[in-house]
């Protein structure tokens, strides 16, 4: 009888787990990824305490690092895995030959037309609408790499410092890699399953074992009792991620399979349910959908912790923090008040690298040309491209409502709390009415949805965009500024 898409056992990578994907019924390629994330964990523990820089040269740590990505993702997608090393070597030839003021364009063009192509084929592999834990992923992320890299470098050896931003100076590149350390960098053990994109210049520091010196230095340790510089652990930081990772994890395989996206869309749902209820449960199935999110997220900035890396200096209460390379900020996502800022806790390193390939370097429609340049980077199912489209929309008018309104609000503390409560409700729901395509993938089941909710937030979000402008009359700001000032005044007089 021949194999079911999506059957336990399905999968472009080895078999020799197939035994405990049977036993606990989770799909064979999902059990590879969370066993090779987990040794990946072993191992950048032990590549932290004996493989450190002060054991082991740069060369031999590179090596390490490139040899069991390379095993990871062979173990992970079989023969699938030779995409990723395809595209690796066409970019390095780019980035040796092309010339340098074009080095970002060709390496950008290159990177992302072949990961369409795949996106494309994976249609076809893995069928339409089965979303499935392939090659795709780490094709994702090297594709962000590379142009990351490609930009940077361009920057440090193109441009001149007056024409950067003090970002882009910090990061510029200044001679290209060698092949060892291009390698590494890309296809590293410690990032090559789930990522996240980090900067060539943090990554070749953290191999050099220079990483978390120079973010000490930052700080006057005399003034706070110390002698030397203090060495901070990861340790207290990837227990505490793991715990976030467990309890993601039981609620992926409680929560998520309880509370499916699709029965929104249901018939008998939709007939029998009033519309403000129909808004209720697409928060609580978008926020089921999250989970695995933060479970792959987490444990990926865990892993990178572990091995050393990650290290972003030190807060105001003089707490180490690792969260370098962290992909969210759950506390702040949960709590977001404004579109602007949950976007900008969710898949924080893709924000950052479309950000600085894309956002930082547009001639015109910044924001457009950003949304639509991650559409592409995340693949081509039709639910995307609803997704980011109605993203810039919505994205524009909270700006509009923010840059007009939020002053009015500030005056006082039982005003500010209001504003707060309703954009927390308001935001919570454009962003579930806002991925819901991203979830469902297709035309038809995102038309049935948004016909559903009477495409209500489009409307709302045309409205706003048509009856206030992008930025506030001077004077109506400053007539608010200034009676804010005027009512604290007399609080205090008071």
């Amino acid at each position: 009888m021949a194999e079911q898409p999506g059957a336990p056992h399905r999968t472009t990578g080895s078999t020799l787990l197939h035994p405990l994907s049977t036993l606990l019924g989770i799909p064979l390629d999902q059990i590879n990824f969370v066993a090779c994330q987990l040794f990946a964990l072993l191992a950048a523990f032990w590549f932290r305490i004996y493989l450190s820089p002060s054991h082991a040269s740069s060369a031999v740590r590179h090596a390490f690092a490139t040899l069991f990505g390379i095993y990871f993702a062979v173990f992970c997608f079989g023969w699938y895995s030779i995409h990723l090393f395809v595209l690796v070597m066409m970019n390095y030839g780019i980035m040796n030959m092309a010339s340098i003021p074009n080095i970002h364009r060709y390496s950008f063009v290159v990177a992302m037309g072949y990961l369409t192509l795949c996106h494309i084929s994976r249609i076809y592999i893995f069928h339409y609408g089965i979303l499935t834990t392939d090659f795709s992923g780490p094709l994702m992320i090297i594709t962000q790499k590379i142009t990351t890299l490609a930009c940077q470098l361009h920057d440090g050896i193109g441009r001149q410092a007056e024409e950067l931003t003090a970002e882009q100076n910090r990061l510029a590149v200044k001679s290209r890699p060698s092949l060892l350390e291009y390698l590494s960098y890309l296809l590293n053990f410690m990032s090559i399953i789930a990522g996240p994109c980090s900067n060539y210049k943090d990554y070749i520091a953290f191999i050099e074992g220079r990483h978390v010196h120079m973010k000490l230095l930052e700080v006057n340790w005399k003034q706070k009792g110390y002698d030397r510089l203090p060495d901070p652990s990861p340790t207290g930081a990837v227990m505490y991620k793991l715990c976030i990772t467990l309890v993601s994890l039981i609620l992926f395989l409680t929560l998520t399979k309880n509370f499916p996206m699709a029965y929104i869309i249901d018939n008998e749902f939709l007939d029998k349910t009033p519309f403000l209820s129909r808004l209720g449960y697409l928060y609580v199935v978008t926020q089921a959908a999250k989970p695995k999110y933060y479970f792959a997220w987490t444990l990926a900035d865990a892993v990178n912790n572990a091995a050393g890396y990650g290290f972003s200096g030190v807060d105001e209460r003089g707490t180490f923090r690792w969260d370098l390379l962290s992909n969210l900020n759950i506390w702040n996502i949960e709590t977001a008040t404004s579109f602007k800022m949950y976007i900008e806790n969710w898949n924080i390193q893709t924000a950052a690298w479309l950000k600085r390939v894309c956002y930082d370097r547009a001639p015109w429609y910044p924001t457009a040309l950003t949304f639509i340049l991650s559409a592409l980077w995340h693949g081509i199912y039709p639910g995307y491209y609803f997704t980011f489209l109605t993203g810039i929309l919505i994205t524009l008018a909270a700006r509009a409502i923010r840059n007009n309104c939020r002053h009015y609000f500030l005056s006082s503390v039982p005003l500010k709390i209001a504003y707060d409560i309703v954009t927390w409700v308001v935001t919570q729901l454009a962003v579930c009415y806002t991925v819901a395509p991203f979830v469902m993938l297709a035309v038809e089941p995102t038309i049935k949805f948004y016909k559903s909710v009477y495409f209500h937030m489009h409307i709302l979000s045309i409205l706003v965009l048509l009856l206030l402008p992008l930025r506030p009359q001077t004077h109506s700001l400053r007539r608010a500024q200034n009676q804010a000032v005027m009512n604290s005044v007399k609080s205090k007089d008071k």
